[in-house]
Parts: C-alpha cells; structure tokens; sequence
C-alpha cells in the first residue's frame, strides 16, 4: 500500500492462469479478484495486451507463414527469424530502421517496436499481434464486468515499452475505459499502467493483471 497527499492505493496482481483463444477476459478477472469482496466500484483493472489479444484470436502460427524477400533481407540484416519479420512487416505502416532482434516500426499511430508483434508472451511457433482496437477492448471488458459483477470499473489495456537512451522498460497504456487518460496535463493512464507493471507477471507466471484500488482518508 502507497500513501499520496490525500489518498491511498494498493497494487494487487491478478492470477488469472494462462488466458486461451475464446476465453472470457471479463470473467477470468472477476474470478481471480481478491476475497473477500471481489471487485469493488471504482477500482481500476490493468490488463496486459498479449492477454487481450489472445483472447481476441489475434495469434499467428508462423509455419504458416512465407516471408517476401523484403523480409529475408531485414532478417538477414538484423538477425531476426524471417517469417517474424514479415509479420511485423504486415502489421507495419513504415519500417524506420533497427538493431540486431528488433525493428522500430511505424504502426497503429505511433513508434513501436516490431509493431508490437509479441513472441515472448505467444504459444510456441506462434506470435501474438497487438488487440486491433485497445480501446474498445477496455470498454469490452469493463462493460462484461459490470454485467457479470454489478461494479463500476475502470480498465487499461496496457503494453511495457523502453525508452529512447534508457534502461529497461516501463508500462505505457493503448487503451483505457471508465477513466480519463490525462489529467491536469499528467499521463495519468500511462502512470497506473507502469505502476500495475511491478506486480503483473505474464505468460508462465499467470498474472496477466491487477488491480489498482483507491481509498480516500
């Protein structure tokens, strides 16, 4: 638990276990919630991307790929599997350039990483794309919530990302319903997702979320 000026919050992950193809994020979540009580009104969930887009079906097998010779010669050039480059290249407006393993793509708005296209996270022989709409995702899940469990939430579908001339990666947030984004000129939705990031444990560690839980004194 962190105290602030006027206000308290706990972090708690979520250990929902592997999340599958067609599985119900919304219902994973409200199962995984701490007892007793659950979720409450005005808590607010953090759940990593690579979980919403499996759910989603946005998984690719790569031996059902066939790379183009644009993608056999950045391969070769930043010693990347081929067929994975070909995939970031479908997911990509515009390749600006790289370095060994990685390629800093153009995509969905922004500068990312191999266009977000996740192998670490995936099946094996498979990748996992970024959910094709964060933000509806979010509304998604926080509408299925309500539905299942009668509380108000806020959701952020959220990503870890590095940072030009630093070390290591911090949480950034695609998508987020029930909360605004920025506040008072603060990233605020950025801010919840790095500090949701801490205790959030993906693929075998089950924890592909958490809770991020306000009280007033």
């Amino acid at each position: 638990m962190v105290s602030g000026v006027d206000r308290w919050f706990s972090v708690s992950g979520l250990a929902t276990g592997l999340i599958r193809p067609g599985d119900a994020i919304a219902d994973r979540l409200i199962a995984a919630a701490p007892r007793p009580g659950g979720l409450v009104d005005g808590d607010c969930i953090v759940v990593a991307e690579s979980a919403v887009a499996t759910a989603e079906g946005r998984l690719v097998r790569l031996d059902g790929v066939k790379p183009t010779p644009v993608a056999h010669d950045l391969a070769r050039r930043y010693t990347m599997d081929p067929r994975i480059v070909e995939i970031i290249l479908q997911e990509s407006d515009a390749v600006i350039g790289g370095m060994p393993g990685l390629l800093l793509c153009r995509a969905h708005g922004t500068l990312l990483p191999n266009a977000g296209v996740d192998a670490s996270n995936a099946p094996p022989g498979c990748v996992v794309l970024l959910p094709a709409n964060p933000g509806a995702s979010a509304a998604g899940i926080r509408d299925a919530i309500r539905a299942s469990a009668g509380v108000e939430v806020a959701v952020i579908v959220a990503d870890s990302r590095p940072y030009p001339m630093r070390s290591g990666c911090a949480g950034i947030a695609l998508g987020c319903a029930g909360m605004a984004a920025i506040r008072h000129g603060r990233a605020v939705a950025d801010c919840i997702a790095s500090t949701a990031e801490l205790v959030m444990g993906e693929a075998d560690e089950g924890i592909p979320a958490a809770i991020v839980r306000w009280w007033k004194p």
